[in-house]
């Protein structure tokens, strides 16, 4: 089959299925030589560079695509986020381009030489993203990174590796890692993208994230707090005075995490920062 006749057939498709379209693009331009003008301008030189075999490859993927929902990152085993190439499997959740977010909200509100040159956390750190981009940002800073699910510390350490940052990686849940490394009162930051999804909510999403995406890292209890109201009662015994806590949280939880970090006591500047869609996708506070 022509190239152009296979691509303009699964062009309608993905229409027809409700499949973003520039997903199909995506997935050439990962899986082939070719680049972007090429399909722009429809270059007949396409033809000659995509073999049999290649083509077979790609409506291979396509369908499954299509078919199964599987997500696009899944099948080529990769994403670009921000200017950092991660790594994806099941094991781990897609990085979203709102999340690139919370670093700029970071880099906003930690220029401060005890930010810069202190010591990070990310909990549930998944693919790396968030920690590696910490780590490009904070040259002279130290990073720490915690997850509970073994195969994503292996992707995540896949990750910082590839993309030459040193992170120290931990297993296990939240801040129980950290019990005998001595960081009590000392980070000058904690970042974190927990589970926040209702649990009932989790299995009416997209079949792309219900079906393929990790529910460990989609969960967050009953409404979808629970591990944020962990990090806001155990953060402040880690975090020095004035350090730096941000999580990032879905559309109508805000106001209610605000409340929960006055109700605290220990912390202070608490602000709502809204995602590129102007949703309240993050909160951020100083400890006192």
């Amino acid at each position: 089959m022509d190239f152009w006749e296979w691509y303009d057939r699964n062009f309608l498709a993905a229409k027809v299925h409700n499949v973003p379209i520039y997903e199909l693009d995506w997935l050439i331009l990962r899986l082939t030589d070719l680049d972007k003008l090429d399909l722009r301008l429809r270059s007949q030189n396409i033809s000659q560079k995509i073999t049999p075999e290649i083509l077979t490859n790609l409506d291979r993927l396509w369908q499954k695509r299509i078919c199964d929902r599987i997500p696009v990152q899944y099948l080529t085993g990769s994403v670009t986020w921000r200017d950092l190439a991660l790594q994806v499997t099941p094991a781990v959740l897609i990085p979203r381009p709102e999340t690139e977010l919370i670093i700029d909200i970071i880099a906003e509100n930690c220029q401060a030489e005890i930010y810069q040159n202190g010591i990070w956390l990310d909990l549930g750190t998944g693919s790396g993203a968030i920690a590696i981009a910490l780590a490009q940002h904070f040259a002279q800073a130290q990073i720490h990174a915690v997850d509970t699910s073994e195969a994503a510390l292996e992707i995540a350490k896949l990750n910082a590796f590839k993309n030459q940052q040193q992170i120290q990686f931990h297993h296990g849940s939240w801040f129980e890692p950290l019990a005998n490394l001595n960081l009590k009162n000392k980070l000058a930051g904690i970042v974190s993208n927990p589970p926040y999804i209702p649990s009932l909510e989790v299995l009416n999403l997209q079949p792309e994230v219900t079906n393929h995406e990790p529910h460990l890292a989609l969960d967050g209890g009953d409404d979808g707090l629970d591990a944020i109201r962990e990090l806001i009662a155990i953060a402040p015994d880690y975090l020095i005075p004035s350090g730096f806590w941000i999580v990032e949280l879905m559309s109508g939880q805000a106001k209610k995490v605000r409340s929960l970090l006055k109700e605290n006591g220990k912390y202070t500047n608490i602000q709502i920062h809204q995602d590129y869609s102007g949703i309240e996708r993050f909160v951020s506070a100083n400890k006192k």
